[in-house]
């Protein structure tokens, strides 16, 4: 099993807006080989209260499967508007993979 999560820094006055934007789109994940789970994870805000971290997460099937929807039509048709939030986000997201050892 494979673990995917973007983490995001929102600044706080568009975290509302944020959420709207993740529960609304079309992820295109439920019919692509190797996909299991998503959900979108809010951390609380950050000391200086301006901002809110956000993690999108994903369990594949193997690294492989996720590797290979990146590469994919429906990766790019679910991003293609991602620039049009752009005022949201204090930074580009950052990726982190992790591969499961063990499970429960």
């Amino acid at each position: 099993m494979f673990i995917a999560m973007n983490q995001f820094q929102i600044h706080l006055e568009h975290a509302e807006e944020f959420e709207k934007v993740w529960i609304e789109r079309d992820r295109r994940l439920t019919d692509v080989p190797g996909f299991l789970e998503f959900k979108l994870l809010r951390g609380e805000t950050d000391k200086d209260a301006e901002t809110r971290k956000y993690v999108s997460h994903t369990i594949w099937s193997s690294e492989e499967d996720f590797r290979s929807w990146t590469q994919s039509q429906n990766f790019r048709d679910a991003h293609k508007s991602a620039a049009d939030n752009r005022q949201m986000y204090l930074g580009p997201p950052v990726f982190e993979g992790f591969t499961v050892v063990r499970g429960a």
